[in-house]
C-alpha cells in the first residue's frame, strides 16, 4: 500500500502529464494549461494561497513568471515543481497564521493525521 506522500508526489506528475501532454503535444505547460491546471485541480488551494490584494489570475501569473527560469514561455516539470513548492511554502506560513485573524482561516497542528483521502483516480 502506498503512502500518502506517495500517493500526492505520483498524482503531481500525472496531473502534470494531463495538462503538459495536451496540444501542442510536448511534455511543458504554457501558461494557458498552467493556469487552467491551477484552476481545475486546485482552486481552493489556490485561493487559500494568494496573496491580499492580488487577483487569482496576477498570482498564476507571478507563479508562472517566478517558475519559468528560462524564460521561454513555458514550463518544464522541474520548473512546475519550483511552482509547486512556491505555493506549498505559503500555505505552511499561512497555516502558522493567528486562525482568528480574519482570512487565515484554519490554523493546523503537526500531528500527521490529515483525514483526506487522494481519490484522484491515480
Amino acid at each position: 500500500m502506498k503512502t500518502d506522500l506517495e500517493l500526492a508526489l505520483e498524482c503531481a506528475v500525472n496531473v502534470y502529464h494531463q495538462y503538459a501532454l495536451k496540444k501542442p503535444l510536448d511534455d511543458y505547460l504554457d501558461r494557458g494549461e498552467f493556469k487552467a491546471l491551477l484552476k481545475d485541480t486546485a482552486k481552493p488551494f489556490l485561493d487559500n494561497t494568494t496573496p491580499p490584494g492580488l487577483s487569482a489570475d496576477a498570482y498564476m501569473e507571478q507563479l508562472f513568471s517566478k517558475a519559468d527560469s528560462n524564460h521561454d514561455g513555458r514550463l518544464k516539470f522541474t520548473e512546475f515543481l519550483s511552482t509547486l513548492m512556491l505555493v506549498v511554502m505559503e500555505a505552511h506560513k499561512r497555516s502558522h497564521k493567528d486562525p482568528n485573524e480574519p482570512g487565515h482561516g484554519h490554523g493546523h497542528s503537526h500531528d500527521h493525521g490529515h483525514g483526506h483521502g487522494h481519490g484522484h483516480g491515480h
